[in-house]
């Protein structure tokens, strides 16, 4: 497979699969089983794991399977990790998808060296249009440079969603759901405090080869059941298709998919 997937504007992206597991232990575990797939198929294709993640209750979650090891299957060292959004604040505040990122899961591996983990300039936080910049330089220089690639190409985003549908830091309704050519975005007027951040965009998501959503809680259930039941609301988390061959899965739980009516696919051994 080459390294970067062409853009297929006539293909129609394929459907979400959806994964509904018993309990958060069964999705954590599927979960780490998924990751490492990505990981091993990634490396295969060009020798590292490009992976974009957001906070939440994910970083935890993710860590719960991933850390502490003995069968050596995570490949810690191929690993290249990027924020799909970030609050514009220095990195020790407890507002900082880093933060929280580092405090659950990155700090807990100590194969983990700083310079794999992408973070945000904070000596720009003043300024988040030339902060953006300098974070989509950042995918610039680990995707071989923007002449040679229209759209990076993740080999896997992790994300989580909002009750209102969010994701990443794209809103409903809000203007930056139609950016068609930045690969990363600030946004200002952020309907959830912090207000001021950046995010990844469209045109980045929906490039990606794999996208997970990972959702657990009965506190789900209505916003999953809208972005997987009623695609016509155009929720912000709805949007997110990628183009061929890229794919988009949603990891819940039973609690979570209580309500929704959309097809479980069973998951298979990895």
């Amino acid at each position: 497979m080459a390294p970067f997937a062409p853009d297929a504007p006539t293909k129609t992206p394929s459907p979400p699969t959806l994964y509904s597991f018993p309990d958060a232990d069964d999705l954590s575990k599927s979960l780490a089983a998924f990751v490492i797939k990505a990981q091993n198929e990634a490396i295969e294709r060009r020798n590292k794991f490009t992976l974009a993640t957001s906070g939440g209750s994910l970083p935890k979650m993710l860590a719960k399977d991933l850390i502490n090891r003995t069968d050596g299957a995570v490949r810690w060292d191929k690993w290249e990790i990027f924020f799909a959004d970030e609050r514009l604040v220095p990195l020790d505040h407890e507002d900082s998808n880093y933060y929280l990122c580092d405090k659950e899961f990155f700090s807990k591996v100590p194969e983990l060296k700083r310079e794999q983990i992408h973070t945000i300039d904070t000596s720009l936080l003043d300024d988040p249009e030339e902060l953006s910049d300098a974070y989509e330089k950042e995918l610039v220089g680990a995707f071989a440079g923007k002449e040679s690639v229209r759209n990076p190409v993740f080999d896997l985003i992790l994300l989580g969603m909002g009750p209102d549908g969010h994701c990443c830091s794209l809103f409903p309704s809000h203007p930056l759901l139609e950016e068609k050519d930045r690969w990363v975005a600030p946004i200002e007027d952020s309907p959830k405090p912090p207000s001021k951040r950046i995010t990844i965009t469209y045109p980045v998501l929906n490039h990606a080869h794999r996208i997970a959503f990972v959702m657990a809680g009965e506190g789900k259930q209505e916003s999953l059941a809208k972005a997987l039941d009623q695609p016509e609301l155009k929720l912000p988390a709805s949007r997110v298709k990628p183009a061929p061959p890229g794919d988009v899965y949603w990891f819940a739980d039973d609690a979570a998919t209580k309500q929704t009516k959309y097809p479980r696919a069973e998951f298979p051994k990895l």
